[in-house]
C-alpha cells in the first residue's frame, strides 16, 4: 500500500486560504470549515429545500403517481427518505465534525488521496452532466415566455447566471435560497389548490393508478435513485453546520419537507391529470405553470438556480481535491467553478446535455457504495480517528494520508456490480449495504489500516 505524507498540510492549507481570498469565494475547499464560518441550521435547511423542492422531483413524483395509488406511492416516499435520511444524516455529522467536503473527507475514511480524487471526479461528471441537463429545461422555461431569444442563447444565459451564483460561494448562495424557495412554496401550492378543487380530494386518494402499475420496489428505487447523489454530498453543505442537533434538523425538515411536500403534490396532480405515460409527466408541470400564468414561469424556472447551484458547486470541490491529488497543485474553486459551468453552459446549449442523460443515470449507481464505505470506516473501524481528532484541535489536516485503500476500491466496485446486476429489491440500497458489509470484512482483515511505514507519493 503506497502513502503520500502531507508535511505542514494544515499551514499550507491555511496559506493557500488565505492567499485565494483575494480571488474570492473558495471556501475552504481544501481546508477545514473554522468554526467562525458556521451558519444556522435553518440557512443550511433552506439550501437542502430548495435542492430537493424543484420541477425535477415533480417528475420523479408523477412517475410514482402514475403507477401506483396514492398510499402506496406515499409508502414509496417514506421508505426512501427514512432510508436515505439515516445517510444523510451520518454524513453530515461526519462532515459537520471534520468541517471537510466529501472529496477530502474520503482521503481519511476508505479510500486514500487518489481514491478521493476518483471520488471527486465521478462526482464532478455525473454533477455537471446534471447540470446542464437542469440548464437546458431553465432556459426552455424561459423560452416558452420569450421565444424571440433563441433557445441555446437561454442556455447560455441560464449557466453564466448559475456559474456566478456558485462562484460566489455558500454564503451568495443562501441568499438565492432564501428568495427562490419561498416563492416557489407559494407557487406551487397555489396551483395545486387552484387545480385539486376541480375534485374530490378523496377521489383521488382513492382512484387507482392512471398509468401502467409498478411495484413499492420500482416506487422506493425512484425515490432513492433521485436522492443518493444529494446524500452523498452531504458533507459538502453540513461542513457548515455548527453541531449534530444542527445536522439532524437540518436533515430531517429539509428533506422531509423536499420529498413530502413535492411528493404528494406531484402524486395527487398525476391522478388528477390522469398522467398514464413517462412523457405526459410534463403535464403535472404544465399545470403548474397554466394556473400561475407568466409570474409562475419565472418563479418556476428560478427555482432551477437553486438546486443548479447545488450541482455546480460540489462538481467544483471534487475537482478541486482531485487537481491537488493529481496535480500537486491547489486551484480556487470558484475558477473551477467557472470553467464547469462553462462546460455545462456548452453542452446544453448545443442540445447535448439530454443525449447524455443515460449515462448519468449510469453513473449513479457509482454513488451508494461512496457513502457506506465513508460511514464504515468513520464510524465503525475508525481507521483514521486519531489523527482526525489530533489535527482537528490544530485546525489542520492530518499529516499523513495512503494514496490507496484496497479495501475502499474493492468495496466500490462489489456495490456497484451488486447495484446494477442484482434484480430484486432496491438497487441503491442494495449496493449500499454490500458496500458496506465487504468494507467491514476487508478492514478486519488489515485492508483498511493503516501501512506500516509511509513513503511520498
Amino acid at each position: 500500500m503506497s502513502t503520500e505524507a502531507e508535511n505542514s498540510a494544515g499551514g499550507a492549507a491555511r496559506r493557500v486560504d488565505d492567499s485565494t481570498t483575494a480571488l474570492g469565494h473558495d471556501d475552504y475547499s481544501l481546508t477545514r470549515v473554522p468554526r467562525s464560518a458556521r451558519y444556522s441550521w435553518v440557512t443550511v435547511a433552506v439550501q437542502r429545500f430548495g435542492q430537493l423542492s424543484a420541477l425535477g422531483n415533480f417528475f420523479l413524483a408523477a412517475m410514482i403517481g402514475m403507477g401506483m395509488d396514492f398510499w402506496s406511492a406515499i409508502l414509496a416516499i417514506t421508505i426512501g427518505s427514512v432510508l436515505l435520511e439515516g445517510v444523510t444524516i451520518f454524513l453530515g455529522i461526519a462532515g459537520m465534525r471534520e468541517g471537510l467536503s466529501t472529496s477530502v473527507l474520503a482521503r481519511w475514511t476508505g479510500f486514500g488521496a487518489k481514491g478521493s480524487a476518483l471520488v471527486g471526479v465521478a462526482m464532478a461528471v455525473s454533477l455537471t452532466g446534471w447540470f446542464a441537463v437542469q440548464n437546458e429545461v431553465f432556459a426552455q422555461g424561459l423560452f416558452s415566455i420569450i421565444p424571440q431569444v433563441p433557445l441555446w442563447a437561454w442556455c447560455l444565459v441560464g449557466g453564466a447566471l448559475v456559474t456566478i451564483i456558485t462562484a460566489r460561494g455558500f454564503n451568495f448562495m443562501k441568499w438565492v435560497a432564501y428568495v427562490t424557495v419561498p416563492a416557489f412554496l407559494i407557487v406551487t401550492l397555489w396551483a395545486f389548490a387552484v387545480e385539486v378543487s376541480k375534485y374530490s380530494l378523496a377521489t383521488l386518494v382513492n382512484s387507482p393508478p392512471p398509468g401502467t402499475p409498478i411495484s413499492l420496489a420500482v416506487g422506493t428505487t425512484i425515490v432513492a435513485g433521485g436522492f443518493i447523489v444529494g446524500a452523498i454530498f452531504t458533507p459538502d453543505m453540513a461542513r457548515f453546520n455548527r453541531n449534530r442537533r444542527d445536522v439532524v434538523l437540518q436533515t430531517v425538515i429539509g428533506v422531509t419537507l423536499g420529498e413530502y411536500v413535492v411528493g404528494v403534490i406531484g402524486v395527487l396532480l398525476a391522478h388528477a391529470v390522469k398522467v398514464a405515460t413517462e412523457d405526459s409527466a410534463g403535464q403535472v408541470v404544465a399545470i403548474i405553470q397554466s394556473s400561475s400564468g407568466i409570474l409562475g414561469v419565472i418563479v418556476l424556472v428560478a427555482s432551477i438556480l437553486k438546486v443548479n447551484d447545488w450541482n455546480l458547486y460540489p462538481s467544483s470541490l471534487g475537482i478541486s481535491n482531485a487537481v491537488e491529488v493529481f496535480f500537486r497543485r491547489r486551484v480556487n474553486r470558484a475558477t473551477v467553478a467557472v470553467v464547469l459551468g462553462a462546460v455545462g453552459s456548452v453542452l446544453s446549449a448545443f442540445g447535448f446535455a439530454n443525449q447524455f442523460q443515460g449515462f448519468l443515470t449510469e453513473l449513479g449507481i457509482l454513488f451508494p457504495p461512496i457513502a457506506a464505505i465513508i460511514i464504515a470506516d468513520y464510524y465503525v473501524l475508525k481507521t483514521w480517528r486519531p489523527e482526525l481528532d489530533e489535527s482537528r484541535e490544530r485546525g489542520a489536516l492530518p499529516d499523513k494520508v495512503v494514496s490507496w485503500v484496497p479495501a475502499g476500491l474493492v468495496a466500490w466496485a462489489v456495490g456497484y456490480l451488486v447495484g446494477k446486476f442484482v434484480t430484486f429489491g432496491v438497487p441503491s440500497i442494495n449496493s449500499l449495504v454490500i458496500a458496506f458489509l465487504v468494507y467491514l470484512l476487508l478492514g478486519k482483515l488489515g485492508l483498511a489500516g493503516k501501512p506500516r511505514a509511509s513513503r511520498r507519493a
